[in-house]
C-alpha cells in the first residue's frame, strides 16, 4: 500500500476511510484524535471542536453517551486533498433506546495525510433491537460483514 497522503487515488482514498472507520470503532478518543492536525476544525452538529484536546474531550462525551456504538464508512468521492464520505452508526442511550444516525462527511487534508478540517451533517433515527443490522462485536467491523450499500443504507 502507497502512503495515505494527498493526492488521493482511489486505492489510497479508500483505505483512508477504512482507517478512519477503524479508528472511530475503537471508541479511543486519543487514538482517534491523532489523525487530526493539532490545529484541526471540525463541524458536528451544532458542536465546532478546534483542535486535539477539543476532540478529544467531544469524543469522550459522545462514546459516554452513544453506547455499543458501532459505525460503517463508506467513500462517496474524493479529490486531490480531499475525501467525502458517508456512514452510518449504531448505538442505544442509557435507558436502551436504539438509534441509527446517518451522515455525511466533508474531510480536507494537510500534506501529511492529517486531516485539517471535517464536517459532518448528521440525522438519528430511533430504531428498535430488531432493526440492528450492525451486530458485529465491539471494535473493528469484519472484513466480510455487510457494507452500507450492501446493507441497502
Amino acid at each position: 500500500m502507497t502512503a495515505l497522503v494527498p493526492p488521493f487515488t482511489l486505492e489510497t482514498a479508500t483505505a483512508k476511510v477504512r482507517m478512519a472507520e477503524d479508528g472511530w470503532n475503537s471508541r479511543d478518543p486519543e487514538r482517534v484524535s491523532k489523525v487530526y492536525t493539532p490545529q484541526s476544525r471540525w463541524r458536528n452538529r451544532v458542536e465546532f471542536p478546534v483542535g486535539r484536546e477539543e476532540i478529544v474531550a467531544f469524543l469522550t462525551r459522545k462514546w459516554a453517551k452513544e453506547l455499543d456504538y458501532r459505525l460503517i464508512k463508506e467513500l462517496w468521492t474524493f479529490g486531490a486533498n480531499r475525501i467525502a464520505v458517508r456512514f452510518a452508526y449504531e448505538w442505544h442511550d442509557d435507558s436502551g433506546q436504539w438509534f441509527r444516525s446517518y451522515g455525511n462527511e466533508n474531510w480536507e487534508f494537510d500534506e501529511a495525510g492529517l486531516m485539517q478540517r471535517r464536517f459532518a451533517s448528521i440525522n438519528d433515527m430511533p430504531i428498535t433491537d430488531a432493526d440492528r443490522k450492525f451486530h458485529w462485536p465491539l471494535g473493528r467491523r469484519p472484513d466480510e460483514h455487510a457494507s452500507l450499500s450492501d446493507l441497502g443504507l
